[in-house]
């Protein structure tokens, strides 16, 4: 059993598919979350600020849901340059410093919108 979250708190899906899946009623499925604003313009140009971007969307689906980033389980982060990842992670740790979900980092080929980052996570619902 599924249901799809939607919120208007974070950018609309720019192709076939969910912010966001919960199934089994609690384990929480976010898409990879570009660093677009929820009215869809890109956030910024420099790592730190599409990589707050990014999270803060992860952040408002699970808001959404009256959770939050405590409730992130497993991120991945695709990067455009495996070279922004110390930029990266200093953002990325004021969000999860104290939480420390699992995380895997990439770098790819290529993001939508040619943006720097994508980031996707697992979350459980209490």
């Amino acid at each position: 059993m599924k249901q799809v979250v939607q919120t208007d708190n974070a950018p609309k899906p720019i192709g076939p598919y969910s912010q966001a899946i919960i199934a089994q009623g609690k384990f929480v499925f976010i898409s990879g979350q570009i660093p677009l604003t929820p009215d869809g313009n890109l956030a910024g140009d420099d790592i730190q600020t599409q990589t707050r971007q990014a999270i803060l969307n992860i952040k408002a689906i699970l808001e959404s849901l009256g959770a939050s980033l405590k409730n992130v389980v497993k991120t991945t982060v695709l990067l455009k340059d495996l070279n922004h990842f110390s930029e990266m992670n200093k953002v990325y740790e004021e969000f999860f410093g104290d939480i420390n979900p699992a995380r895997a980092a990439f770098q790819v080929g290529r993001l939508p919108k040619d943006v720097l980052i994508e980031i996707e996570a697992i979350a459980v619902l209490e």
